[in-house]
């Protein structure tokens, strides 16, 4: 495995740290927290239940810091603690669903169907990406390429059983070994391969990447900027016609916790006019722009009885070509400040 820096040097300061130097583990332990959360992530779909894992992670590392006896890197050893720690949580939890793993397309003329009982998957905000994507060479910049980081990439592999969703993400998306991988999940190379078989079989029946390539780790082209940009304007405007403009004729537009999903141009416009615009007064809506999983996204905000732009949802767009192919409107306010967009919208 490809690793930043010099291997030998990163095993002899973290043997030295580890035993008992509480500060120096602490100090180890945060340069990995970005990517380490997001591969928590890649397995949960969800960003709280990643940030429980990597504190789960560490406390696991801490209590088995004598285990660590220097012939893995220090990263590789904690990506092993995450992983497990990742299947351990999986056991006990739903698996993360959007609404067309659920329910057919909707009648856009009845009224949605807000559900219960479903875990619902959560985008993950550009901003928890920065300190990465900043680094241009070495085992970061392929954690973010856009491929394994899009949202229907993240969807897809909720689909997967835990110990093939493992294998895929260390395997696919880590590039470790079979023999790194049995290692890690204390099973023989030859299970990892049949594991990453089936895994790779399930994915392809639910997944096509859109990424130009295997290196493109870009959020967003000039093209995407300029949906985006269109994107916000006719949100702001509550222009149903503006937003049709924008999407392919086969397009999907989902609104979770919401269950109800609209499929195709002409669905989502009827929706648009008679539920989510329809006669509103002029302003009820802000949109800023922003990014998540790699791609363009823009905050909503809707006006309160007191005229204030409060955070409604995190809409991401998927896009192809010069057309956007799906709006995928997250009802999580929580994730307006991970995304670095303000708690209120200015205007009136």
């Amino acid at each position: 495995m490809v690793v930043q820096g010099s291997e030998t040097d990163s095993r002899i300061s973290a043997s030295a740290a580890l035993p008992g130097d509480g500060a120096g583990f602490e100090a180890l332990a945060q340069q990995h927290r970005a990517e380490l959360h997001l591969h928590c992530y890649r397995f949960m779909g969800s960003t709280e239940d990643a940030e429980d894992l990597v504190q789960e992670t560490f406390l696991r590392a801490w209590a088995k810091r004598d285990t660590y006896q220097g012939r893995s890197t220090y990263r590789s050893w904690l990506y092993g603690i995450a992983t497990n720690a990742c299947l351990d949580a999986l056991r006990r939890r739903a698996r993360r669903v959007i609404p067309a793993d659920v329910k057919n397309a909707a009648d856009p003329r009845a009224e949605p169907e807000r559900a219960t009982g479903f875990a619902w998957l959560e985008p993950y905000p550009e901003k928890l990406l920065e300190s990465m994507a900043t680094r241009d060479t070495g085992p970061e910049a392929k954690l973010i390429r856009k491929e394994t980081t899009e949202l229907a990439f993240i969807a897809a592999i909720q689909h997967l059983p835990p110990r093939q969703r493992a294998v895929l993400i260390l395997r696919d998306v880590l590039d470790w070994s079979a023999k790194e991988t049995a290692e890690a999940l204390d099973t023989t190379p030859a299970a990892i391969n049949s594991a990453l078989r089936r895994a790779r079989e399930t994915i392809r029946q639910r997944w096509t990447p859109q990424a130009a390539g295997d290196e493109e780790t870009s959020a967003m082209t000039d093209t995407d900027r300029s949906l985006l940009n269109n994107m916000v304007e006719a949100w702001e405007h509550a222009d149903t016609a503006a937003v049709a403009a924008l999407l392919s004729a086969d397009a999907r537009f989902m609104m979770p916790p919401i269950a109800s999903w609209y499929r195709g141009r002409n669905a989502i416009v009827t929706f648009l006019t008679e539920h989510a615009f329809g006669p509103s007064e002029p302003g009820r809506f802000r949109a800023l722009p922003t990014a998540a999983n790699r791609q363009p996204a823009l905050g909503i905000y809707i006006r309160d009885p007191q005229k204030v732009h409060r955070p409604f949802g995190l809409m991401v767009l998927t896009t192809k070509g010069t057309t956007v192919t799906e709006m995928a409107l997250f009802q999580i306010p929580r994730l307006f400040p991970l995304a670095g967009l303000p708690h209120i919208a200015g205007g009136q």
